[in-house]
């Protein structure tokens, strides 16, 4: 399937789910981040959920990384719709920007260089590691800037798809694919 046919398709699935199946599925998701082979590094960027859109509630994972002492990145998107990263700390102030996307304001900027592990939004993905998101490209613009072996950690409702038609030589596939049910590696 095309990727525009799977954003349509899993904007409308995300869109069945009731508050109740948003908060238990991001649990079970956030529950099997544990058993992943991550907890050496100490560099974690996160990105905060849009709850208008039915993403997965990362405040779960969140709870996991500040329990285990880890550094949490968030990212803002800047002017040129690239990602800049901060530290959260307990000072850090979030606002909503006009796409939704809960930001820090500003705060002590870390580079792409220093993050080890990336946690992934996407809408869809295959068996493969490749992803679907909105289509702005932050995310693959962003990771492009990550360092080679930074470990990439896509989070999902929904099972793979055998197979996303369209992939370009600029997406960047993930490591780790996480749902509910499985874990994915590949």
């Amino acid at each position: 399937m095309l990727k525009k046919e799977l954003r349509l398709k899993y904007i409308a699935l995300r869109n069945s789910l009731s508050s109740s199946d948003l908060s238990s599925l991001s649990i079970a998701i956030a529950n099997k981040i544990i058993h992943l082979p991550v907890w050496e590094f100490n560099y974690f960027h996160l990105f905060l959920s849009i709850k208008d859109k039915k993403e997965i509630d990362t405040d779960y994972i969140l709870s996991i990384l500040q329990g285990r002492d880890k550094n949490v990145i968030i990212p803002k998107i800047t002017s040129n719709s690239n990602l800049i990263n901060f530290l959260l700390t307990d000072n850090t102030v979030i606002k909503i920007n006009s796409w939704g996307i809960p930001e820090p304001v500003d705060g002590i900027e870390v580079p792409a260089n220093k993050i080890e592990v990336v946690f992934v939004p996407l809408l869809a993905f295959d068996t493969l590691g490749n992803r679907v998101g909105y289509g702005k490209g932050f995310y693959d613009n962003f990771l492009e800037s990550c360092p080679e072996n930074v470990i990439k950690i896509g989070l999902s409702f929904f099972e793979a798809e055998e197979k996303i038609d369209g992939i370009r030589t600029e997406d960047i596939p993930l490591d780790y694919c996480i749902t509910p049910n499985k874990t994915y590696k590949f």
